[in-house]
């Protein structure tokens, strides 16, 4: 009786991992939305756990067959050889449950990633977008526009790390064919939005350093004018002073 509790108790485990297997292992998983992926994960997870707990059933057969086996060899060996069965199974089960558990983690983690990247270069894009129309409306003077293009300057120095890190995220979700059709659409805004500032931004910037070649020109030439009208206003004085008469100045200074 012993022996037929045991053989019963190996099949109903057998039969246990066989469903398992079905559930969590030959499913067709089709990730289109961050809500299927994340319970995908969390059920994997459950999974895990589930067949992790039997690990103690498990223990309890192997032990209550060794122990028939000293009893009564002859049922003890043909449960033995069962029991290895069971045993290869199950330890081949556990295997594959944990290795889809971790890859299923190793994808939500690398969703989480991509957002956290875009999130951050969102956020410089509307900086830049900033700086651009603060650049609009500038006063004609050399220091504003200087201040205007270091500033601009200073946001387009930002690296391409994060933006190398998003294609290459994106793509590999993508090549797996996990939520490729909301990380294309999120991709191809944000690649839209960058060219176009990126290009509005590198125009304005040479238009600004046009703009302060001229300014500095300009600032250049007037410097001149004013020692120039300096110089011939200490000569107008001087002739003043000297009580000169016209007709005896040089032409320019008449």
């Amino acid at each position: 009786e012993k022996a037929v509790n045991l053989k019963k108790d190996l099949a109903e485990m057998q039969e246990w991992m066989t469903q398992a297997e079905e559930e969590y292992l030959e499913k067709d998983f089709e990730y289109k939305s961050p809500e299927e992926l994340e319970n995908a994960v969390e059920e994997m997870k459950r999974a895990k756990e589930d067949v992790l707990q039997k690990e103690v059933r498990v223990k309890i057969l192997k032990d209550n067959i060794k122990m028939l086996a000293t009893k009564v060899p002859s049922s003890g060996q043909d449960l033995a050889t069962e029991l290895n069965v069971v045993l290869e199974n199950y330890q081949l089960l556990c295997n594959r449950i944990r290795g889809k558990c971790h890859t299923l983690e190793e994808v939500w983690s690398c969703w989480i990633e991509l957002l956290q990247y875009l999130d951050l270069e969102t956020a410089w894009l509307n900086n830049l977008e900033e700086r651009v129309q603060m650049t609009g409306n500038l006063p004609d003077k050399l220091d504003a526009v200087n201040d205007a293009l270091e500033s601009l300057e200073s946001v387009l120095r930002h690296p391409a790390d994060n933006r190398t890190q998003i294609r290459e995220l994106g793509q590999t979700l993508i090549d797996g064919g996990i939520l490729d059709d909301i990380i294309s659409e999120k991709l191809e805004a944000f690649n839209a939005r960058y060219e176009e500032l990126s290009h509005l931004a590198v125009s304005r910037q040479i238009a600004l350093e046009q703009q302060l070649q001229t300014l500095r020109e300009t600032d250049h030439m007037l410097q001149v004018l004013q020692e120039s009208l300096g110089d011939l206003d200490r000569q107008l004085t001087s002739y003043l002073t000297d009580r000169i008469d016209a007709f005896q100045m040089p032409q320019e200074a008449q």
